[in-house]
């Protein structure tokens, strides 16, 4: 039986993983912040774009190819960074970076995930982006980039909208610490998901490998915080300037939901705006990603990128007719590593390929420039 056979949505995919990942990491995952009324907004906004179908359109392959910030890309979708991915899944940053690389598509190593540039530069082809909690420390702020560099990433994203640690109370409910600590209660979890665990025994337990090479040992500290926000500062538009400066290649701004702010931005010598609400898990009265895109289109010439609550290669098509020109996905590759181990995230990736394909037909379009026109006002 083939895996999409078994597989066929995204939504088989989580339900899986939710069996074999433990549930004080799968709260760690799949919350938000607050009453999570945002990650609700999120799905609602999605499902209120429509697109027009379109009739008798012949035999037609559409064209998934796209060109950002001057790198060309199979698929119009890549992996965001998602912190401490290897506790979701054991080895999930490596997974990921070898997935991205076979298929064309950029990978988003966090700050805080638990292995370092240099540990993946061997994986990561020339598809590489590096995410920065911005440090205070300007020297400490070099060398990161320096490494980023050396390891072969070549564009930085820069998370404006974590100003402050969210308080994510459904996580901290779980009973996750950081660094993670096996308590009696959640090594009884993990004893119920035996692949996971195997895992972590191979890999040893979880940490942020590039926080903890900058920082001392500080102790347990609750799960909606951890070592790095005593390293990190809240970004001014000054501090913008300076990673601006400090930095040899594209510069992305991610966490952006006003266009007002996406106005400015393009003079700041920016290459792209990513729009995101963090997937709900910063703020719980933030708009949804769609809402707000159409603004933020009108309001800039750069590249724009959009993430939170995409799950489906539909819900990609309703972004790109809203004005995104490319899509960003963090919790459905981490269903795919939790549903499917080794084979997941190739497996996320075909979904959505397929799923746009097939939608595709349904609106005659031959092509991602044609989706705009499609959108049902």
């Amino acid at each position: 039986m083939s895996l999409h056979s078994r597989y066929p949505a995204i939504a088989d995919l989580k339900s899986r993983a939710r069996q074999r990942i433990p549930h004080f990491v799968w709260e760690y995952l799949d919350s938000a912040t607050g009453d999570e009324s945002a990650t609700r907004r999120n799905r609602a906004a999605l499902d209120a774009v429509l697109l027009r179908p379109s009739i008798l359109h012949g035999e037609f392959t559409p064209d998934l190819s796209t060109t950002l910030m001057g790198h060309s890309h199979p698929l119009p979708f890549g992996i965001a960074p998602v912190g401490m991915s290897g506790l979701i899944w054991p080895d999930a940053e490596r997974l990921l970076a070898r997935t991205a690389a076979a298929e064309g598509i950029p990978y988003g190593l966090s700050t805080v995930a638990t292995q370092t540039p240099e540990m993946l530069a061997p994986h990561i082809g020339d598809q590489g982006w590096f995410q920065i909690y911005p440090p205070r420390d300007p020297g400490i702020r070099a060398d990161m980039l320096a490494r980023a560099k050396t390891a072969g990433f070549h564009t930085l994203v820069l998370t404006v909208d974590v100003p402050v640690a969210s308080r994510r109370e459904r996580q901290t409910r779980g009973g996750l610490t950081n660094p993670p600590k096996l308590t009696p209660r959640l090594a009884a979890q993990a004893a119920r998901c035996p692949a996971w665990l195997a895992g972590i025994r191979k890999t040893g337990m979880p940490r942020m490998r590039l926080i903890d090479s900058y920082s001392q040992d500080t102790g347990a500290l609750p799960s909606t915080q951890h070592a790095g926000y005593l390293l990190r500062t809240s970004p001014d538009w000054g501090y913008l300037a300076a990673l601006r400066d400090g930095w040899d290649g594209k510069l992305v701004v991610k966490g952006v939901l006003n266009d007002g702010d996406a106005a400015r931005l393009s003079d700041e010598g920016v290459d792209a705006i990513w729009v995101s609400n963090h997937a709900g898990r910063q703020f719980a009265a933030a708009p949804a990603s769609a809402a707000v895109l159409p603004a933020i289109r009108a309001a800039t010439t750069l590249p724009v990128i959009c993430d939170s609550g995409v799950e489906s290669g539909l819900d990609i098509l309703r972004l790109l007719a809203l004005g995104a020109d490319f899509v960003m996905l963090g919790r459905p590759f981490h269903y795919g590593l939790g549903a499917l181990g080794d084979d997941g995230a190739a497996h996320v990736v075909d979904i959505l390929r397929q799923d746009m394909i097939a939608n595709m037909g349904q609106i005659g379009a031959r092509r991602l420039s044609d989706l705009p026109g499609t959108l049902i006002a």
